[in-house]
């Protein structure tokens, strides 16, 4: 049994889930949306889930967590929650892309461009293709604006778009040309359970390896755009952006 998490977006996932000969079954699946704060809320809704079900942190296999590409602030009190029980508990730690749990519940054997709100009028997006059980990326996840999204959709007619940037950008896509039937509704959070059946724990648990897990950003965060602020000396920080 082990315990998965996604706060990459304002709608936080958690689930306890199990593995078995059938694959991750949710033990139970919790949804928490806004105006919660992610923040305060967490640690407590990990306590209460665990005690509903007789289980003590030291009883799970491990963590999993969402590493985005979302919410910055949502993303770094997923991790820094992950990181601290795993320590304080020596679990094993595993993280998988938001954007391939999102994928993980769309439709088979088309491109699937999953999309989540970067910053206003710039979308997150992840290419992938469902099969069965099983997410393949077709490209590294980058980000662009809502047109650029339907200048890659015209070229890609089998594609469909899904993920919670649809929530407020439907309107938008469709003004820049998309057909409505392309965007693909209910998908307004990755779901911690199809983020768990994504992800694949390291052999052992291993404390550099814990701390060395970042988001996938993906691109620079405001104040590191804000050209009144520039970087420090030193090595640039490519660590916090996503390996091709």
């Amino acid at each position: 049994m082990f315990l998965s998490l996604d706060t990459s977006t304002l709608t936080m996932s958690l689930a306890l889930v199990e593995r078995g000969p059938d694959g991750v079954r949710a033990v139970e699946h919790l949804v928490v949306p806004p105006p919660v704060k992610q923040s305060e809320a967490l640690p407590g809704v990990v306590g209460e889930l665990l005690a509903r079900h007789d289980t003590r942190l030291a009883d799970l296999e491990g963590l999993v967590v969402g590493l985005g590409p979302g919410s910055f602030t949502g993303l770094r009190i997923g991790l820094a929650t992950v990181k601290s029980l795993a320590y304080a508990a020596q679990l094993k730690v595993a993280g998988a892309s938001s954007l391939a749990a999102l994928a993980l519940e769309g439709p088979e054997d088309v491109p699937l461009y999953c999309l989540a709100v970067a910053r206003k009028d710039d979308l997150y997006l992840g290419a992938y293709v469902r099969r069965g059980g099983t997410v393949e990326a077709l490209e590294p996840e980058t980000a662009m604006s809502p047109q650029e999204v339907a200048v890659r959709m015209a070229a890609e007619p089998r594609a469909v778009a899904l993920g919670p940037a649809l929530v407020g950008y439907h309107a938008a896509l469709v003004s820049h040309g998309v057909a409505a039937e392309r965007l693909v509704a209910g998908h307004d959070f990755p779901s911690a359970v199809a983020l768990a059946r994504l992800a694949r724990f390291p052999e052992e648990f291993s404390l550099q390896a814990l701390f060395a897990m970042e988001p996938h950003y993906v691109r620079a965060s405001e104040p590191e755009r804000n050209p009144k602020f520039p970087p420090l000396p030193g090595p640039a920080p490519t660590a916090r952006l996503k390996d091709d």
